[in-house]
């Protein structure tokens, strides 16, 4: 889940499918972001992101984060981190990136970050892979 701050405080977020390491030196992860969302515009005017690795309990929090047109946080547990970003409780891991470079290629945008801070926890990922929800033994969560 990539989150967000709006100029008001206000805290945005979506669900991404996957993110991906572009660099150690520096640090660089890189998110997708369909060009149709409309927590986009946050990520353009934003100076930091957060990235949230749900753990295997958390599905509800992916699918809630994955539906459009309504306001995902009314109700969610969070709390700013060094950066401010908005960043959940007991997830695998979360990482505070500064805005790097954006890149719209075809119909999305390709939001490249630096980590700046980074913790994480013991636990299992929530894995989504083929249109549905899985353990990481290889059965369904359906």
């Amino acid at each position: 889940m990539v989150t967000v701050l709006d100029a008001k405080g206000t805290p945005h977020g979506m669900t991404a499918s996957s993110f991906t390491s572009v660099s150690l030196d520096p640090p660089l992860v890189l998110v997708c972001v369909d060009h149709r969302a409309t927590v986009l515009e946050y990520f353009r005017r934003a100076s930091h992101l957060g990235i949230n690795v749900l753990n295997e309990d958390q599905r509800e929090l992916s699918v809630l984060f994955a539906r459009r047109g309504q306001n995902r946080f009314i109700g969610i547990e969070w709390h700013a981190g060094q950066t401010g970003v908005p960043l959940i409780p007991r997830v695998l891991a979360h990482f505070e990136c500064g805005q790097h470079k954006m890149v719209d290629a075809g119909d999305h945008a390709i939001l490249i970050a630096e980590v700046l801070h980074a913790e994480h926890r013991e636990g299992r990922p929530l894995v989504y892979f083929g249109s549905d929800y899985h353990r990481l033994d290889g059965h369904s969560r359906s």
